[in-house]
């Protein structure tokens, strides 16, 4: 064997597996691969021909159509708050309590904790009817009462899941299986944003705890992960690891980031993965925000009516303090902003998750700073193109849990997902009307039914989007937010 001279064994040397690998990947048997793994990506024209800039993923595209609403605010109530002690009035329910259920409603049906005979559960909490609409609204719900005529409520809401990790996924990425773009990154991928020094989708969170699904129900799945959601906190450092660490200049950031930068850019020309540029506008975009972010965060500096509007107290985190910043958001051109405020499983199991306890607890946490919310959006000009919707993943049953058999003081429903209400407002929405309806006893929808795939396509819909076009081309076919299904919710839209 000839020995190899210095210079040819150092060249082997450096020829790695991966190397290997990008070299010898050519011809039409690397691109099928590529396209059968979903590694491709999609191509730089989108689907409707608009061309989109690689090196600035976030740039604002045009919708289908003309839209209605610019921007979108989500409230996400984790936890599935009970439908029949806030919007769904059902007096024959009342006349029910304490009876042991029917069988005929217990056939055929699955729930989460629900063993043997339940008894029917009454409303627990008085109704009353506001605005020129009439709607009924819970005592729990005293401010928001006033802002009814300002939704439209979706009172026969369903889903396919009835525990929350899959429900919370199916409701914000249209699939309970992991792994697909959630609602805020579909409507960022489709739009872009207006403002390039702050993300154009923003998680804010409260109650105490994350979603069940975790950070899947704001990820963007298999879409670039520029555009997924960037939480941010309403105390401490609003994004963690975003301020430079002691004895780091800015400018000298700003030279790091530049070298980082040449380097991402000559290995984007070596092996072309999208990837790398999407990396490369995150960087930039971490950037700006050391400066941007800060100031959008601080709503110290909102005059004293306004925290009183709220109920806001700085340096906190709490649902009022994120409604707030929701606003000041959505007021410096943030695409989506999305909420979720932990808490809502009303078990009766014990204190905190009870109806007669902790339900209280939550409204008295959020719907005060919701119709604060709506209001300073409304005065300020902003409800008209902003879309706010508010709702759980599924509901609760017209029937008692009570897991231990024995008196309990404590007092819960299970899990439904066959009945829940969802409002929204603003945004095009049509102002003052109920669509749908549930049985007497808030068990199921009997007319205008809407599953979750319906209010994706019509959120979409208000945004400019024909939700069956607004696609994504990944592992060989295109994906969409509302998969095979959805039709948009008319009666609701103007």
């Amino acid at each position: 064997m000839t020995p190899l001279n210095e210079p040819e064994r150092h060249r082997l040397e450096q020829i790695t597996r991966r190397h290997f690998l990008h070299a010898g990947a050519t011809g039409l048997g690397a691109a099928a691969l590529a396209t059968i793994t979903g590694c491709a990506g999609p191509a730089v024209d989108s689907p409707e021909g608009i061309a989109r800039n690689l090196l600035d993923p976030l740039a604002p595209l045009p919708p289908h159509f003309p839209p209605k609403a610019k921007r979108v605010i989500y409230l996400h109530m984790a936890g599935a708050p009970s439908q029949l002690e806030l919007f769904d009035y059902k007096p024959a329910l009342s006349q029910l309590d304490g009876q042991l259920c029917p069988e005929s409603l217990l056939e055929g049906k699955q729930f989460a904790f629900i063993k043997g005979i339940p008894k029917m559960l009454g409303p627990q909490i008085g109704f009353k009817q506001y605005g020129q609409s009439g709607a009924w609204v819970s005592d729990h719900m005293p401010n928001f009462a006033r802002h009814v005529d300002d939704v439209a409520f979706l009172k026969a809401m369903h889903t396919d899941e009835f525990n929350h990790a899959p429900a919370q996924l199916l409701v914000q990425t249209g699939s309970s299986r992991l792994g697909r773009p959630s609602l805020g990154s579909w409507v960022t991928y489709g739009l872009g944003s207006d403002n390039h020094n702050l993300p154009a989708f923003v998680v804010l969170l409260s109650g105490g705890a994350a979603p069940d699904a975790g950070a899947s129900v704001y990820g963007s799945g298999f879409l670039p992960t520029v555009y997924q959601g960037v939480q941010c906190r309403s105390s401490g450092d609003p994004v963690l690891y975003l301020s430079n660490p002691s004895g780091m200049p800015r400018s000298v950031r700003r030279q790091s980031l530049d070298a980082v930068n040449a380097i991402n850019q000559h290995h984007h020309e070596h092996v072309g993965d999208p990837e790398i540029l999407t990396r490369m506008a995150q960087y930039e975009m971490a950037f700006r925000m050391q400066m941007s972010v800060p100031e959008a965060m601080d709503i110290a500096s909102e005059p004293e009516r306004v925290h009183q509007q709220y109920g806001t107290t700085p340096g906190q985190t709490s649902f009022a303090n994120n409604c707030l910043l929701a606003r000041r958001l959505v007021e410096r051109g943030v695409r989506f902003v999305q909420l979720f405020h932990w808490g809502w499983d009303s078990h009766g199991a014990g204190a905190d998750e009870a109806l007669n306890r902790g339900f209280y607890d939550r409204c008295r946490e959020t719907e005060g700073a919701t119709a604060a919310l709506l209001a300073d959006l409304k005065q300020r000009g902003l409800l008209d193109d902003t879309l706010v919707v508010w709702g759980g993943e599924f509901g609760r049953t017209p029937m008692l849990e009570n897991r231990s058999g024995a008196d309990n003081p404590f007092i819960g429903r299970d899990h439904n997902n066959a009945a829940f209400t969802v409002w929204m407002a603003g945004g095009g929405v049509r102002a003052g009307v109920s669509h749908g309806e549930t049985d007497e006893i808030g068990y199921q929808g009997v007319s205008g039914r809407v599953h979750v795939h319906d209010l994706q396509a019509t959120i979409l819909h208000q945004l400019g989007f024909d939700h069956e076009r607004l696609t994504f081309h990944f592992q060989g076919r295109a994906f969409r937010l509302t998969d095979v299904s959805g039709k948009v919710v008319r009666e609701v839209v103007s």
